[in-house]
């Protein structure tokens, strides 16, 4: 899988993926920017803005017209926010690939966000913000990260407070878009079936007048951390959902595959360890799931489940048995080869999909010191050894880097931390 990349004059730059026997593109514009970039006051303001950008533009004057236009024609079109990185996508059947560009390029370059739908969006964008507290699998992962940076930028949740979604005003949007969207901080990917000459002038003479900008600077994540924590947030629930994991890597960290084989085996599959452990063999939880994230400049690894009340404790206890173990014991090498297995195929069957591949390389360009196409991601998962994993959960898997996030109808964490201390 091949990919070319141009870079325009002003600094915004174009990554086109052709993809034989496929039928469909995807064209997916990302700015690097996301709520970590925010302030307090601002706190929202990214994911306000991607909304605000489906309201409406000179050309597609309501949120309908723009809806109608890609739903003619039979597309998929959404857009998303995280904390490092905002993302507006369609995908559709190549044919109308062009249209598609035409429609999502305008959003982006010419939504008039107007006040009158700012304060009628306000009602939606809180009534999300409601949602995610009553989902507490969603917003236990909201509440690890509160722990892990709590009082930084990066540990507060993308959608932002009650208080700041209520107060923007539009001259708040303006300000922050002059800011941080610009070429510099802009990538468009087309993947899929397309006329790569044809879209790439289009792309051009569409960004030949976009704003320049430098680089949006980031503010370090401080973490400092001498014993395991833990951190409840009381709450009714029929359920206890929570996150146990540790501080680890960063995006460009030369041991991320080590890591993320590492995640696999402990509770990537459901012939993992955990997933084995808890759920089959202890019936302890339906759901339980290990996965690594990581940031610019931080990182961690973390499983997340969902018990009985009562069953806390010896679901804590089960999982750090298994992370001492994996510390201390080296995997089986056809265990890791059937990881590496694993994340390959998974791979593959992605790379089936025009919005999938985009988004593979799109995020790199974004985030990444260097793109690698799949064949070169694959060797480096293939160098990993069974004495990398050993070498790199004795790193990871220490009591004072150890982090438990809970939801649920609990006060007292004293039983918690003497588990996670022992």
């Amino acid at each position: 899988m091949n990919y070319k990349k141009t870079t325009l004059k002003n600094g915004l730059r174009i990554l086109t993926i052709p993809m034989s026997g496929t039928q469909t593109a995807t064209v997916m514009l990302m700015v690097g920017v996301g709520s970590r970039y925010e302030n307090e006051k601002q706190a929202g303001i990214s994911h306000f803005i991607e909304h605000m950008l489906f309201k409406g533009t000179e050309k597609r004057p309501t949120a309908q017209s723009i809806s109608e236009e890609l739903d003619s024609i039979g597309g998929e079109f959404n857009a998303f926010t995280a904390k490092d990185k905002t993302a507006y996508y369609a995908k559709v059947d190549s044919r109308h690939i062009e249209k598609a560009f035409d429609v999502v390029s305008d959003i982006f370059l010419n939504s008039k966000i107007e006040q009158v739908e700012i304060d009628r969006e306000r009602g939606p964008i809180l009534q999300e913000l409601s949602m995610y507290e009553d989902e507490p699998r969603r917003s236990v992962g909201d509440e690890f990260e509160k722990m892990l940076y709590a009082d930084q930028s990066l540990g507060r949740g993308i959608v932002g407070y009650k208080k700041t979604i209520s107060d923007f005003k539009r001259k708040d949007f303006i300000s922050y878009m002059k800011k941080y969207y610009n070429a510099s901080e802009t990538v468009v990917c087309v993947a899929g079936k397309f006329d790569e000459k044809k879209i790439v002038s289009q792309i051009a003479l569409c960004f030949k007048k976009f704003q320049t900008g430098s680089k949006a600077q980031l503010k370090t994540v401080k973490e400092k951390q001498a014993l395991p924590a833990v951190h409840l947030k009381f709450k009714k629930t029929d359920q206890t959902h929570f996150i146990l994991g540790n501080r680890a890597f960063k995006q460009n960290h030369p041991d991320r595959y080590v890591l993320a084989l590492m995640s696999v085996i402990l509770g990537g599959n459901m012939s993992s360890r955990l997933f084995i452990e808890i759920r089959e063999r202890r019936g302890l939880a339906y759901f339980v799931h290990t996965s690594v994230d990581t940031y610019q400049d931080c990182g961690y690894i973390a499983t997340q489940a969902g018990v009985e009340h009562g069953k806390l404790e010896v679901a804590v206890a089960e999982i750090l048995k298994e992370y001492k173990k994996i510390a201390t014991e080296k995997v089986d090498p056809r265990e890791l080869q059937k990881a590496k297995d694993y994340v390959k195929g998974r791979a593959v069957m992605g790379f089936e999909a025009s919005d999938d591949v985009a988004m593979f390389f799109i995020d790199q360009e974004m985030h990444k010191e260097k793109i690698m196409t799949p064949q070169e991601v694959f060797a480096e998962i293939d160098r990993v050894s069974v004495d990398d994993i050993l070498r790199v959960a004795k790193n990871i898997f220490k009591n004072e880097k150890l982090n438990l996030a809970v939801i649920g109808p609990h006060k007292n964490n004293k039983k918690l931390l003497e588990l996670m201390k022992a």
